[in-house]
């Protein structure tokens, strides 16, 4: 299972997830897929965890990120990283977009 070759901002709907937060999929095999999430203000998403590595860049807006028992504030410009199993969550305190890389892909965004 793999994505077009190219992927094109205007062309990718965005996936409501609910609670002020949307998604967007743009390239994927099952190795690794990069993934776009929008948040509203206020928005949370909630603690969790999963079998693949994750790198997040934040696009923009700001937020609350919690890995583990650590709680960080991050903003435009900064990034983490999610060993796989370890439980994690974050709340955006100003709208902001993150980029999420995944790995392997996440095929539950897929259904």
């Amino acid at each position: 299972m793999n994505s077009a070759a190219f992927q094109f901002n205007d062309e990718i709907a965005w996936q409501d997830v609910g609670s002020g937060i949307q998604r967007q999929m743009f390239g994927y095999d099952d190795k690794v897929m990069l993934v776009k999430v929008k948040f509203e203000a206020g928005a949370i998403g909630a603690m969790h965890s999963h079998h693949h590595s994750q790198v997040t860049y934040v696009e923009e807006g700001v937020f609350n990120m919690t890995i583990g028992n650590e709680t960080k504030r991050i903003k435009k410009g900064d990034g983490y990283y999610v060993l796989p199993h370890v439980t994690h969550g974050i709340t955006c305190i100003e709208p902001g977009i993150l980029i999420d890389v995944f790995s392997p892909m996440r095929e539950d965004f897929l259904k």
